[in-house]
């Protein structure tokens, strides 16, 4: 399991969002919360355990900084969070009627929906 800080999941969820390498000054342009410090704290960390890479070294002005990218993907993280919540010999039933019950957009219910169906039928035909 991936074991995040708040600020560190903060950080990866910008990465995400942005899905294009970023350099820590964009990092920390994103969120009022964030400084200096914090971010950069929180790179050296993230790229330490692997959970990022460095993409390119690019020009900020006329200063050469490492542009980075997550190793790993929101769903991934998602996934590997509930099992560890859920365990891996438990339904996750609850966990997704509980999702379901707070989601309040048609089409991604409908999504949901075609899913399910798709999940059936590999498992008809295993």
């Amino acid at each position: 399991m991936r074991k995040l800080t708040k600020k560190q999941l903060e950080v990866m969820k910008v990465l995400w969002d942005n899905n294009r390498p970023m350099i820590s000054s964009e990092i920390e342009k994103s969120d009022p919360s964030f400084n200096t410090n914090t971010v950069q704290a929180c790179l050296r960390e993230l790229l330490k355990k692997g959970y990022i890479q460095v993409a390119d070294i690019v020009y900020s002005g006329t200063v050469l900084t490492r542009s980075y990218l997550p190793t790993f993907t929101k769903t991934e993280y998602l996934k590997d969070a509930c099992r560890e919540i859920i365990g891996s010999g438990h339904s996750s039933f609850s966990l997704c009627a509980s999702l379901i019950k707070e989601q309040t957009d048609p089409d991604d219910l409908a999504e949901l929906e075609k899913m399910i169906e798709k999940r059936k039928l590999e498992l008809e035909h295993d």
